[in-house]
């Protein structure tokens, strides 16, 4: 191949302000799951967290959480959600995997840590996932 590139390795990072509030979230939700979208800027396979928007018109309950993406405003800074697994598991669902929404899916697993984090592609690949200032 004439122009073979390099594949480069994704990785995301979030802002700890972000961090902090996914984990007050989820821990204010709790036992229900909860759902958020994710606001950044993606740029040679990393993806920068810097935001969080409540969706409209979500629900969620005990083993479910999600929203209709049809009533979301037009913002190309979506770039991914974060739901809650209260059930303590950090892998993502099939149901998870076919209600895919944006670039990454953060999960974050009770009893909600920081290190209770983990982000995933949409083929439930993992991403490596850091925190930054």
């Amino acid at each position: 191949m004439l122009f073979k590139q390099k594949k480069s390795e994704r990785k995301v990072i979030v802002q700890n302000d972000v961090k902090d509030g996914i984990i007050s979230y989820c821990k204010m939700n709790h036992p229900d799951e909860m759902v958020l979208i994710l606001k950044g800027k993606s740029k040679n396979s990393v993806m920068r967290i810097d935001g969080l928007v409540i969706p409209p018109f979500s629900h969620t309950g005990p083993t479910f959480a999600g929203f209709p993406s049809s009533f979301l405003p037009l913002d190309l800074s979506y770039i991914g959600m974060v739901h809650s697994h209260p059930t303590g598991s950090e892998e993502p669902s099939l149901e998870d995997l076919n209600n895919f929404f944006g670039l990454v899916s953060l999960i974050v697993k009770s009893p909600y840590k920081d290190e209770d984090i983990f982000a995933w592609d949409s083929n439930g690949n993992s991403i490596p996932l850091t925190f930054s200032d």
